[in-house]
C-alpha cells in the first residue's frame, strides 16, 4: 500500500513566478498552468496558464512575455517561455523529483499541490521551499489511504503564534495544566508566568483558537 503525503502549500509573494506576477497585476485568478519541454530546445520550458480577471492590460509588466492565444469570454489562455532552471517555486519542488499536480494563483498569492513519497522526504522539500520563500504556509497535508482509512495529516505552524502565546501554552502544558486530572491550576501557571489570571486565559484562549483553527479546517 503507498504510503505517500499529498501537499498543498501557499506562498504569498513569490517574485520569481510568473504566473503569480500575472494574478497579481490584474487582481485575477490563475489556474489551469501546463507546461511542456520541446525536445530540440530541453533548456527552454513553454508554460501556458488561464487568467480570470476583470481587466487584462495589453502588455503585462512581468519578467517574461506574454502572449494571449485563446480566449474563453472572462477568461483568457496566455503563454510564455522560461529556462529549465529559473528557479521559480515549480522548479524548486521538481529538483526533488516531485512534478506539481495543481498550480494557481489568487492575487499575490500561489498555491502549489505535489506528492511526496514519505514524510522525511516531504520535510526536505518544505526545508528547501522555506529557505528560498519565508512567507509559505503549508495549507493542507494528506496521507494516503491505509486500510480504506483516509487519515489527514495537519501541518500546526507554531509561526502563527505570537512568543507570548507560545511561552504560555508551553508552561501550561509543562505544568501539567491540561491533564486530568491537573497538577497545576490557572492561578499557579498564572503566577509562574508572572501575569494575571484574566491574562492567562486570553493568552490560552487566542492560542488554542489558532491551533484548533489549524487541526480542525480542512476548506
Amino acid at each position: 500500500m503507498a504510503s505517500g503525503i499529498r501537499a498543498e502549500v501557499k506562498i504569498d509573494d513569490p517574485t520569481d513566478c510568473i504566473v503569480t506576477q500575472a494574478a497579481a497585476e490584474t487582481s485575477g485568478r490563475v489556474h489551469s498552468v501546463s507546461k511542456s519541454t520541446n525536445p530540440s530546445t530541453p533548456e527552454r520550458v513553454t508554460v501556458e496558464f488561464m487568467l480570470e480577471a476583470e481587466i487584462e492590460p495589453d502588455e503585462f509588466d512581468v519578467d517574461a512575455k506574454l502572449s494571449a492565444i485563446f480566449s474563453y469570454g472572462s477568461s483568457t489562455v496566455y503563454r510564455f517561455e522560461r529556462d529549465l532552471d529559473h528557479g521559480c517555486p515549480c522548479a524548486c519542488i521538481e529538483r526533488f523529483d516531485c512534478p506539481p499536480v495543481d498550480v494557481r494563483a489568487h492575487g499575490a498569492s500561489l498555491y502549489l499541490t505535489f506528492h511526496a513519497p514519505d514524510m522525511t522526504h516531504l520535510q526536505t522539500v518544505i526545508g528547501a521551499l522555506r529557505e528560498r520563500y519565508a512567507t509559505l504556509d503549508v495549507q493542507r497535508l494528506l496521507q494516503s489511504q491505509q486500510e480504506h482509512t483516509e487519515q489527514n495529516l495537519v501541518f500546526v505552524d507554531r509561526n502563527t503564534l505570537t512568543d507570548r502565546q507560545a511561552e504560555v501554552l508551553e508552561t501550561a502544558h509543562r505544568m501539567g495544566y491540561f491533564e486530568h486530572p491537573k497538577r497545576a491550576n490557572a492561578g499557579e501557571v498564572a503566577d509562574e508566568l508572572g501575569i494575571t489570571g484574566t491574562t492567562l486565559t486570553e493568552h490560552l484562549a487566542a492560542a488554542q483558537t489558532k491551533l484548533l483553527n489549524a487541526i480542525l479546517d480542512h476548506e
